[in-house]
């Protein structure tokens, strides 16, 4: 990837904790997916679940660039080490079961969500790996917002 091939940096402990933060918030919006795919079989749900793994994929590529401790959960569905984004799954996969338009709406949240927080971590001086893979997953995020308001615009 492009990442890549920029030149390590010296990372401050914000933007090291920043990656954690990220890698596990692209695997709630893939966990949620593949949970509201089972529910609803939907196939924006499955879709956008195999474009989250690859932006953990993404992600991961970086931790390990800089030697990153990551969670030890990333293989475990629905399992957190943060204990906030833990919370957010819980809460978001009890909304998504109510209705097909509830779980529209619990994937426009998570985009949402995560839009804002990568906007903030692109934000000032950060090095030019981290610039590229946070404005591509920015592009990822706000094609996936676009595809579920698509989706809510037919309910």
């Amino acid at each position: 990837t492009l990442s890549d091939t920029l030149p390590s940096s010296e990372l401050s402990d914000a933007q090291k904790e920043g990656l954690v933060f990220m890698v596990e918030e692209e695997k709630l919006a893939r966990d949620v997916y593949e949970y509201l795919y089972a529910n609803w079989d939907l196939t924006i749900f499955s879709n956008i679940a195999k474009a989250e793994q690859q932006h953990m994929d993404t992600v991961i590529t970086l931790l390990e660039k800089y030697n990153l401790d990551y969670a030890a959960t990333l293989q475990t569905r629905g399992s957190f080490e943060n204990e906030e984004l833990q919370s957010l799954y819980d809460t978001l996969t009890a909304k998504g079961e109510v209705s097909v338009l509830e779980a529209l709406e619990v994937g426009k949240l998570i985009e949402e969500v995560d839009i804002e927080d990568l906007e903030e971590l692109v934000t000032g001086n950060i090095p030019d790996d981290l610039k590229v893979v946070y404005e591509n997953l920015l592009k990822g995020s706000y094609n996936h917002l676009s595809a579920f308001v698509n989706q809510l615009s037919r309910y």
